[in-house]
């Protein structure tokens, strides 16, 4: 009985439409799974699962229905759209990873792809025959087998996060834009460093980059296909999602916030800067290298134009968008950033080049849509920014901040 009063409160207070979504999208994705509409009503309604009251169990039962059996089921029938997931979650370890930097400590950092490239050629260059030019066949002979994939997930979170330690360690004394372009650097030179390293030895074979890397194997499974790699890229979201959760809500996430608001007053408090500092860009620079592990493998081939600097600047917006300093914040930026980039934009593109191609709407070959992709997605973030600055989902701080704000103006407007 009392479950029946709820929802009758729920429709009273015009969640109805919320919980029809939330309930009948997963159902319509299932039997419609090739329709875009409906994909899209799907991941709203993963987001509204979050906003709408419901009893948390009864929340998780749907989230694991979804998660667990409706996007493998719908995959099955079309992997595009499972591939668009997949990438959402990949994205949204990264942002995480970003956001305990930016978000939680405060340190603008421009150069986080570096460690995504980390961890992508570490696996790279043992999982195909490219070590044999520094290893001799007679010592091993390489590709190392898919089993190693496992063990090269943890190796490279502590390579990567031994990178931002040694990467912070003279730059963090910096702050704001000299950080800003120090990190920059830093990813740059590991780009042109894997670009270059062709000779005298081959390291990374330069701009052709690295292929074939081996996939994934369990109990002799290969796992190449791409329900394979939704599954493992939700295992490591969870993972990365509780440990960023739970620093979060620990004194080390504490000590980040005093640093992010005021160094002074933290040093004052007795927090150690630097090793909190330390501690934030390892802890990042180690879920993006563990994430360069599975791109390396997903792709089956890397190369150093995929560690660009527009890729660190994907990232950053999807934390920007999302809101710094709320994790479910920066899961939505990076699945409305994919959305935009994967999906929306390039369908737009698409649906008006038919046009122009059926004589139905005249667009000029300069104006060609396919070219001003990047145009209209710097004008959407730019929108966001002037509309909406703390994001989508800003952080609880931000938000009472915000509140409070907004009542000491309301007490002393003068028409009060």
């Amino acid at each position: 009985m009392d479950t029946i009063k709820n929802y009758i409160k729920l429709v009273k207070e015009k969640q109805l439409v919320q919980l029809v979504l939330v309930f009948l999208s997963p159902v319509l994705f299932y039997l419609y799974s090739k329709s875009s509409i409906i994909f899209l009503l799907f991941l709203a309604s993963l987001f509204l699962l979050y906003r709408v009251r419901l009893e948390l169990k009864i929340k998780g039962a749907v989230a694991l229905l979804d998660l667990l059996l409706v996007i493998p089921l719908a995959g099955l029938e079309n992997s595009y759209y499972l591939g668009i997931i997949t990438q959402i979650v990949i994205y949204a370890v990264l942002a995480i990873g970003l956001n305990v930097v930016i978000g939680f400590a405060g340190l603008l950092d421009l150069g986080y792809v570096g460690f995504y490239a980390v961890g992508a050629y570490l696996y790279a260059f043992f999982a195909t025959s490219q070590a044999n030019n520094v290893i001799p066949e007679s010592v091993y002979q390489f590709p190392l087998s898919g089993n190693w994939f496992w063990l090269f997930l943890p190796l490279a979170l502590i390579v990567s996060a031994g990178m931002g330690v040694l990467l912070g360690l003279p730059v963090l004394r910096l702050k704001g834009d000299y950080l800003a372009i120090v990190t920059l650097g830093f990813a740059e030179i590991i780009r042109i460093i894997l670009n270059n390293a062709d000779k005298p030895i081959n390291f990374t074979n330069g701009p052709k980059g690295l292929t074939p890397v081996k996939p994934p194997e369990l109990f002799g499974i290969v796992m190449n296909q791409p329900i394979h790699f939704y599954f493992i890229v939700l295992v490591l979201f969870v993972l990365v999602f509780i440990a960023a959760y739970r620093l979060d809500h620990s004194r080390i996430g504490r000590a980040w916030a005093a640093i992010r608001e005021d160094e002074l007053a933290a040093r004052t408090m007795g927090i150690p800067l630097v090793r909190m500092k330390l501690l934030a860009f390892a802890t990042g620079a180690g879920f993006a290298g563990m994430m360069g592990v599975v791109f390396a493998a997903r792709q089956t081939f890397v190369d150093p134009s995929s560690f660009g600097f527009m890729e660190s600047i994907g990232i950053l917006a999807m934390v920007i968008m999302g809101g710094m300093g709320n994790i479910r914040g920066v899961i939505v930026g990076a699945a409305a950033v994919v959305i935009l980039q994967l999906h929306l934009l390039k369908e737009l593109s698409t649906f008006l080049t038919q046009l122009s191609v059926s004589g139905i709407l005249y667009i000029p070959s300069q104006l060609d849509p396919a070219k001003y992709e990047k145009l209209v997605f710097g004008l959407i973030l730019i929108l966001m920014c002037v509309f909406r600055p703390k994001g989508l989902m800003p952080a609880k701080r931000t938000m009472e901040l915000i509140k409070g704000f907004r009542k000491k103006l309301s007490k002393e407007s003068p028409l009060s």
